[in-house]
């Protein structure tokens, strides 16, 4: 590893503040070209001072030892770059590092720059999320605690079932106090690596935001902000192209809806490629009727997980139920309707919210003691404002 060390050394400061985050970004050459392409020196170093948790211009001022007056200017271009978050409140702003994922690397390509060699920064990117192991894909998808998880489309499944709010995309809608959405970063990456989607799904206005993550990307123009009737819309037209659900591993408040096809997305390719835990699963299963399936394949094209194989044995197909989602996004592309959603033998329960499910993460990646730190520090800090 001697050979990364002189190599844009600028950068290891940022690294490792950004590996204390719960899904952190393996070092090597490809991840410090890009993030050379997306942080000048200037911004990384600035980076690198953030704190774990949120912090004012006052107070990130005294860290990075730039005046507030020339520090402000600096945290809104890389606001608008989706490198920090800004959050603001009735009394003051509060200033966050944005992850590397979920976060920076999505941002990038959630919006048309200009600013950016994209074709590069896609090429990079894409090697990069795809190396051998051990590697980024250990870092995403190794923990027990998965970070995303995927829905079922409620009305495939079956008739003597319920699902929760929580499991449930149109609910999670609903009960949103705000919404947003925008371009699908898998399929605009793609596009810049010159591939297009096998099913033809849109690329625009397609992924959703919900909360105060979407309040962010509408301000910094990541995104459109959508009523719940649009939104409810967009995921009939995800639905339409048989794509899958897939939101935030929590039971409280999801931040966000993708709509994800076998071809682009970067979660179904972890799961495809030997990581079918890297993925929270339904409370459901696919499941073949052997007595009507005619072996069309149909199915095959379809599964988001390609998880559905021909079983020439028995003459139907076979749904690998270690990998199957149970998003129920195969079930209408069957047309001697030989698909179905049954229940799984035990019902998957997420953390009740993000920051449990960051604890449980870091826990399980042995990262949890800075991030006590962190919460302890700004709590008592708050403490004090009071």
């Amino acid at each position: 590893m001697g050979h990364l060390v002189s190599s844009k050394s600028h950068l290891v400061p940022l690294i490792d503040r950004l590996n204390r985050y719960p899904v952190g970004l393996v070092d090597n050459e490809k991840l410090r070209e890009i993030l050379a392409l997306l942080f000048s020196e200037e911004e990384a170093a600035i980076a690198a001072c953030f704190p774990l948790a949120e912090t004012t211009l006052e107070e990130l001022a005294v860290l990075t030892e730039i005046a507030t007056n020339e520090l402000q200017p600096k945290l809104e271009q890389m606001a608008d770059k989706g490198l920090v978050m800004d959050v603001p409140t009735d009394d003051t702003v509060y200033w966050m590092l944005m992850p590397g994922l979920i976060g920076f690397f999505e941002f990038t390509f959630m919006n048309k720059r200009t600013d950016l060699p994209m074709a590069e920064v896609a090429r990079l990117m894409h090697e990069y999320l795809h190396e051998v192991r051990p590697g980024q894909a250990e870092e995403i998808f190794g923990s027990p605690t998965q970070l995303t998880r995927a829905l079922a489309y409620e009305d495939k499944i079956p008739v003597s079932s319920t699902i929760t709010s929580w499991e449930d995309a149109r609910q999670i809608v609903r009960e949103a106090e705000f919404g947003a959405a925008g371009i699908c970063f898998c399929r605009h990456q793609r596009e810049h690596l010159g591939e297009i989607c096998a099913k033809g799904a849109p690329m625009e206005e397609i992924c959703i935001a919900l909360g105060e993550g979407a309040r962010f990307l509408v301000r910094r123009g990541f995104m459109k902000k959508k009523s719940t009737e649009e939104l409810l819309a967009i995921l009939d037209t995800a639905r339409s192209f048989n794509l899958t659900h897939v939101t935030d591993n929590i039971r409280e408040k999801p931040s966000f809806i993708c709509n994800c096809c076998s071809c682009c997305c970067e979660l179904m390719a972890g799961v495809q490629s030997g990581f079918p835990d890297g993925l929270a699963k339904t409370p459901f299963l696919a499941k073949v009727d052997k007595e009507v399936c005619n072996l069309c394949g149909k199915c095959f094209k379809v599964c988001n997980a390609a998880c559905i194989d021909p079983l020439k044995s028995e003459g139907s197909a076979h749904v690998n139920e270690k990998v199957c989602l149970g998003c129920g996004a195969c079930i209408d592309s069957c047309p001697q309707n030989a698909l179905h959603l049954v229940e799984r033998s035990k019902r998957p329960r997420p953390p009740f919210n993000k920051g449990l499910m960051f604890v449980r993460i870091l826990k399980e990646k042995r990262r949890l003691t800075p991030m006590i730190a962190a919460t302890v520090k700004s709590r008592v800090k708050n403490l004090v404002r009071r």
